[in-house]
């Protein structure tokens, strides 16, 4: 197939942002497939779907890039792709607003259909995305540029609106047949096989610290239907985000990530999701969610470590100010301070005096980027009390005293020691 790579690129962005997109061959006895998620056979359960599609596609001429709106509010778009063959490209279906049970119920009314059809178009509307942009700007500059390189330039292809005004012969209600069961089963199963896809999908990037991945698969949300369980459309995005948090905490935990350090995670955003005013702020969370759990699981993942490692690791995060030196922590855990030393460092390649004061600087670049505490106050909290050692050591791994340190922050501005940061210093601020 000509453009093969441009096209799975193309639809590759597309499906990873979780609108649909499928590449067809009309040569396929197979192509005609379902790409509605079965919304017109629910008005006409007789449809020929093979049908409708090639009486669409055979209204396509060559260097036209067909929009689509059909009268469920859905959206798409359409073309034939230049060269040999005959291949086609279909965008969507999405809707560009949320469809409300108004709407439906106004979908309902025009084709005549039963009262038990409304379950079942807000179970199909829940998978279908949506692309919130108005006018199709974004989708549209990706469509231009894929038409653009398939066909060699701006002036070679054009853009047409195009009505689906599919006929449906729908039959009085009384002589429908009664599948509600077995259909509201079919799509009930259909809508959680999508979900628990998802799900999983965004509990594995999480267990493997992927924070593109994961941020991927969250930024869906605001293009989902939410299942309305509430009059109040925020209590449901609330809840959604609820939902989420509860499956990080887990995707967390299947990414060896000690509850100690998960619950503190949970708890924040717990508090902050109920403390949230709007759906803007809850979407801000989602995002603020999936980047802080996948940084959770990079900086505190005990993949790999033996048990006593494991304990000195906890140990270490759960609190900086107490004593970790070598000879307590080998008490604590009842073994030799040379055979811990050994296993230590065997297992993360730093001693854990080293280890123990890396932690307590990065801490301290945390501090000295999100506060305004003195220096002294910082070298406490971060388990040196002794001002001249904390100054010592941090000058030691970073280069440069906390004083100079804090001086560079004053000099750049709040906006760019936040764009300055360091790996160490975003490990020490995916730890807060």
């Amino acid at each position: 197939m000509q453009h093969e790579a441009e096209l799975l690129f193309f639809s590759d962005i597309l499906n990873n942002s979780h609108i649909p997109c499928h590449i067809i061959d009309t040569s396929d006895a197979a192509a005609s497939g379902v790409y509605d998620f079965g919304l017109r056979r629910l008005v006409d359960p007789q449809m020929d779907y093979r049908e409708h599609f090639y009486r669409t596609i055979r209204q396509c001429e060559p260097g036209v890039i067909y929009r689509i709106r059909d009268p469920f509010l859905c959206r798409y778009y359409l073309g034939r792709v230049p060269g040999e063959g005959d291949f086609f490209v279909l965008v969507g279906p999405y809707t560009e607003a949320e469809v409300t049970l108004q709407d439906i119920l106004h979908i309902t009314e025009r084709f005549s259909l039963p009262d038990y059809l409304t379950g079942r178009f807000e179970k199909i509307f829940r998978v279908i995305p949506i692309v919130e942009d108005g006018d199709g700007t974004g989708l549209l500059v990706l469509i231009n540029s894929l038409a653009k390189r398939l066909w060699g330039g701006m002036k070679q292809f054009s853009l047409q609106d195009m009505y689906d005004n599919y006929f449906f012969h729908t039959e009085p209600v009384a002589l429908r047949p009664d599948d509600k069961k077995e259909e509201d089963a079919f799509l009930s199963m259909k809508a959680l096989e999508k979900q628990y896809e998802s799900e999983n999908a965004l509990i594995q990037a999480v267990a493997r610290g992927e924070t593109h991945t994961a941020e991927m698969l969250l930024g869906a949300f605001p293009r989902a239907h939410l299942e309305h369980r509430s009059v109040n459309t925020l209590r449901d995005c609330k809840n959604y985000a609820i939902i989420a948090n509860t499956l990080l905490r887990k995707a967390a935990e299947y990414g060896n990530v000690h509850p100690l350090h998960i619950d503190s995670l949970s708890s924040r955003f717990a508090r902050a999701i109920e403390n949230a005013s709007s759906k803007e702020d809850i979407y801000r969370l989602m995002r603020e969610m999936a980047r802080k759990y996948c940084l959770l699981v990079k900086n505190y993942s005990l993949q790999g470590y033996s048990s006593l490692v494991r304990d000195v690791l906890v140990r270490i995060g759960s609190d900086l100010t107490a004593d970790l030196s070598l000879k307590t922590q080998a008490a604590y855990l009842h073994v030799s301070a040379s055979y811990l030393s050994t296993v230590f460092k065997k297992e993360t390649g730093s001693s854990l005096t080293e280890f123990v004061n890396r932690k307590r600087v990065e801490y301290g670049i945390f501090l000295l980027n999100s506060t305004d505490l003195q220096i002294q106050t910082i070298a406490r909290h971060c388990g040196i009390p002794d001002l001249n050692y904390f100054t010592k050591t941090f000058k030691k791994y970073k280069g440069f005293t906390p004083s100079e340190y804090r001086n560079q922050i004053t000099a750049r501005g709040t906006e760019n020691a936040g764009g300055a940061m360091t790996a160490a210093e975003r490990k020490a601020d995916g730890a807060a």
